[in-house]
């Protein structure tokens, strides 16, 4: 195998806004639209490394866009080196925080060299961490949001066919307790016995609240009850996961593996589901999982389907991949789901590229 030393010339990053085939409306926001940043590093050997970006807030690509574009002095004529250029980037920022928003722009940049490295190898990502090609059993994340219960039904169904799916998230954290209940029992019985049921709460609760509205949903055979209280309210955590049956998960706003290692010191959860936006990217989750599984805690994604498959592959503990379509539109070859696993395509790198079509219809203008 010949590999190719690549340098880096620059970062060209473009926002995009896109609209929710199934709006999320969940206690804490309701959102039609989902902004998205496009990166593209560019390589003097011509290799183009890409990723992206999804900060929730149109508002917040304008905060992001800058630190993402101070990388093209940072980095100016360097040889690429995926874990260097992660800590000299993290370094460069270290006076406004090593979280947030620093965090955000260098995990964008860490999965487009990442994808470029591979890509100059001539191999998918996962197989240029040492791992193979094959399915990644994923869940479906499309919806289910705070709706009425009685319309969850027919969903519910079609999120199982949409990919033959064997597990579906579904979210709570009504006004009115009975409803989350009814909810619950409204979804299982469309979907049946044998699918697998996740819980989100998307904090919505006080520690009070989670305790009885678990309590209440305890014995229903859910596969994990996510996020029920604000996210860094570890003791909070951790009573609820030595009270309940029911495994907690979290992990989503970990800002770096440190957080998740905190975490798992509080056993604040019995699972672990890192973002790759906050987590650090590739090398962020590769060092979450390397503490995850020294731990014996199963880690799943959350969102990013494409690079989370591939580093679900090479993840000792590896649980579930979250499966969102959200960034199907701009992507000229979307990954699929077929028989509830994600397929990744024998393609170099990540295997993403954009469709430059939809992505000139898409741009937003700051």
């Amino acid at each position: 195998m010949k590999f190719e030393r690549l340098t880096f010339e620059k970062i060209v990053a473009r926002p995009v806004v896109v609209r929710l085939n199934r709006p999320v409306v969940a206690r804490i926001a309701t959102m039609t639209e989902w902004p998205i940043i496009l990166i593209d590093l560019y390589t003097k050997e011509g290799i183009i490394g890409k990723s992206y970006l999804e900060p929730y807030l149109i508002k917040s690509m304008a905060y992001i866009l800058p630190a993402l574009n101070d990388f093209n002095d940072l980095f100016s004529n360097e040889y690429l080196a995926p874990i260097d250029m992660f800590e000299k980037a993290r370094k460069s920022l270290h006076f406004v925080g090593y979280e947030g928003l620093s965090l955000i722009a260098v995990s964008g940049l860490d999965m487009a060299v990442w994808d470029a490295m591979a890509k100059s190898a001539n191999l998918p990502l996962c197989n240029f961490l040492g791992g193979s090609l094959g399915p990644v059993k994923a869940y479906n994340s499309n919806g289910l949001w705070l709706k009425k219960p009685e319309k969850l039904e027919k969903e519910a169904v079609s999120l199982i066919e949409e990919g033959r799916f064997e597990a579906v998230k579904l979210r709570l954290g009504r006004e009115n307790l009975k409803e989350d209940a009814l909810a619950v029992e409204i979804v299982r019985k469309a979907v049946g016995d044998n699918v697998k049921i996740m819980v989100d709460y998307n904090q919505s609760l006080t520690l009070d609240e989670a305790i009885a509205r678990c309590k209440m949903i305890d014995n229903f055979g859910l596969s994990w009850i996510e996020e029920p209280i604000v996210y860094d309210n570890l003791d909070g955590f951790s009573q609820l996961s030595k009270e309940l049956t029911t495994p907690i998960q979290i992990g989503e706003n970990f800002y770096g593996p440190r957080e998740l290692y905190k975490s798992i010191q509080k056993k604040a959860s019995d699972l672990v589901m890192p973002d790759f936006m906050r987590i650090g990217g590739v090398t962020g989750w590769l060092r979450s999982a390397a503490i995850a599984a020294e731990a014996g805690i199963p880690i799943s994604t959350h969102l990013y389907p494409e690079v989370g498959a591939h580093v679900m592959r090479v993840s000792q503990t590896a649980h579930w991949l979250e499966w969102v379509d959200w960034a199907n539109v701009i992507l000229e070859n979307p990954f699929e789901v077929t028989n509830g696993s994600l397929e990744i395509p024998a393609l170099p790198g990540l295997g993403i590229e954009w469709d430059e079509k939809s992505v000139s219809r898409h741009l937003y203008e700051l």
